[in-house]
């Protein structure tokens, strides 16, 4: 592409991003934001004040970034046309590749619009589930935690173990992890379904070739200034002692706490923490996350009815198949992404099958 074309490109990529995002109204809201968090009555109300600062930094990373491209193409065009004025052939050449590689990462950043929902920007409660095929499909939860485990990790998102179900071999039953970090839920809101892995058996002796499936389910972490009641009386509240290896550190308390919302038969469960209090506070939250999530899919039955309804774990309901044997491919089935980099894959390089379906679901909407 020569630097005519690009730039046009980069130019045309640059005014979609700022339309997506309402980049002007962002601005003047930041302002707005500014001069309330300034304010010398704003802490009069601390939940308040949490609020707008939360607003805040939410509003200033979109006007940052979109800003941030705008001034460098500003600034690289300005010395590109010195450069030609002055015959520096060299510094001209280097501005030229610096707007194509800009045109890039503009294309790229075009992601920010698609993760505009109205939860999009919270940290993420995610839930997997073994399926068909016994221990080999116990392990293949294991497998799938620690891929999302190392996306979050170099996304710099922090991962916590919230509950867990150990497999009777190996692996786990069930698994629930917390991922916090700034759109963490909007990134993985599509992950939920049936994922499929077919492999060599590491527990079969014939080293015969095994399929495995496991669910996904993720929704996002709420906050006080989502306004979801929960009466006490539609609870049914379980404890007992939380899993683990044993030994010394073994819990032999009941310290683990199972929640059931008797109206909707939502189940959520935790024990990463010995205090039976804090355990009831972290489910207590999740449950609230649920059914947030749940009065969100009520909002948008006809977007989300595939994901509200129930399917086997099993052959034919999966979204994305990971193969390992007799050959390497990770293939999406909503979107006809395909990697051949399986490995890599479940080392947590997941953000072209994010990408992709987040863009499918919002060509979806439209």
């Amino acid at each position: 592409m020569d630097i005519a074309s690009c730039i046009d490109a980069l130019e045309n990529s640059l005014k979609i991003l700022q339309t997506a995002v309402s980049f002007d109204q962002k601005v003047e809201q930041l302002k707005e934001l500014d001069a309330l968090s300034e304010s010398s009555t704003i802490w009069d109300n601390a939940s308040h004040a949490q609020e707008v600062l939360k607003k805040r930094a939410s509003i200033q990373h979109v006007v940052s970034k979109v800003g941030g491209f705008i001034q460098s193409l500003r600034d690289t065009r300005e010395l590109m046309a010195l450069a030609k004025e002055e015959g520096d052939q060299d510094t001209y050449d280097d501005c030229a590749k610096n707007l194509c590689a800009l045109r890039d990462e503009v294309e790229k950043a075009q992601i920010l619009s698609l993760l505009s929902g109205e939860a999009d920007e919270n940290n993420c409660f995610l839930e997997i589930n073994s399926g068909a095929g016994g221990t080999e499909a116990q392990d293949w939860v294991a497998m799938l935690a620690r891929m999302y485990s190392r996306w979050a990790e170099k996304r710099g998102f922090q991962t916590e173990m919230i509950d867990e179900t150990p497999g009777e071999e190996a692996g786990f039953k069930s698994v629930a992890l917390k991922i916090s970090g700034y759109q963490a839920y909007g990134w993985l809101k599509t992950e939920n379904g049936v994922h499929r892995l077919v492999r060599i058996s590491p527990f079969d002796a014939n080293a015969r070739r095994h399929t495995s499936f496991a669910s996904v389910f993720t929704y996002p972490e709420t906050d006080d200034s989502i306004d979801i009641v929960i009466e006490e009386k539609d609870l049914k509240v379980d404890t007992y002692r939380a899993s683990g290896a044993g030994g010394q550190h073994v819990n032999k308390t009941d310290s683990a706490i199972r929640i059931t919302h008797v109206p909707t038969g939502i189940i959520v469960s935790c024990q990463i923490d010995r205090s039976q209090h804090r355990n009831r506070a972290t489910a207590l939250n999740m449950l609230k996350a649920r059914l947030y999530e749940l009065e969100m899919r009520k909002k948008q039955a006809d977007m989300d009815k595939a994901m509200s309804e129930k399917t086997d774990i099993a052959w034919g309901n999966q979204i994305r198949s990971y193969v390992l044997q007799p050959y390497q491919l990770v293939k999406d089935t909503r979107t006809g992404v395909e990697v051949g980099n399986a490995l890599g894959v479940l080392d947590g390089d997941i953000d072209a099958f994010l990408e992709a379906a987040l863009a499918h679901k919002v060509q979806g909407e439209e």
